[in-house]
């Protein structure tokens, strides 16, 4: 059996690595070692960043309704405790959608989570 050469081969692996790491600083994008290291530290990263992301959104979500809130004189607790006593199903997701889009109608909303906290 005839000897086989693995640089073509090995040439693509170490491009496809070199251009996973564009934009990395210094070494870790030009040499292959540095940035295969670099590679699997990014990639872990994404991977975990990606779920973290989901937390992130709750939080800027829950951020903006209890500033739009606020402005209408209630905490961000008691407008929650308002709207599940008035038997609104709307996410944080939307609940802060329609606070930057749509203030009137927040308001509104507001009313009746205020509403339903006094009876």
């Amino acid at each position: 059996m005839p000897r086989v050469k693995g640089g073509t081969t090995t040439r693509r692996r170490h491009k496809k690595v070199l251009n996973l790491t564009r934009g990395h600083a210094g070494k870790r994008h030009s040499l292959y070692r540095r940035a295969h290291e670099s590679m699997l530290h990014s990639l872990d990263y994404a991977y975990a960043h990606r779920r973290e992301r989901k937390g992130d959104m709750r939080r800027l979500w829950i951020t903006r309704i209890n500033a739009a809130v606020r402005a209408d004189g209630l905490t961000y607790s008691q407008f929650i405790n308002g709207l599940t006593k008035a038997d609104v199903n709307l996410n944080r997701k939307v609940l802060a959608d329609i606070a930057v889009k749509d203030p009137a109608k927040f308001s509104s909303l507001v009313k009746l989570a205020a509403e339903k906290l006094k009876n």
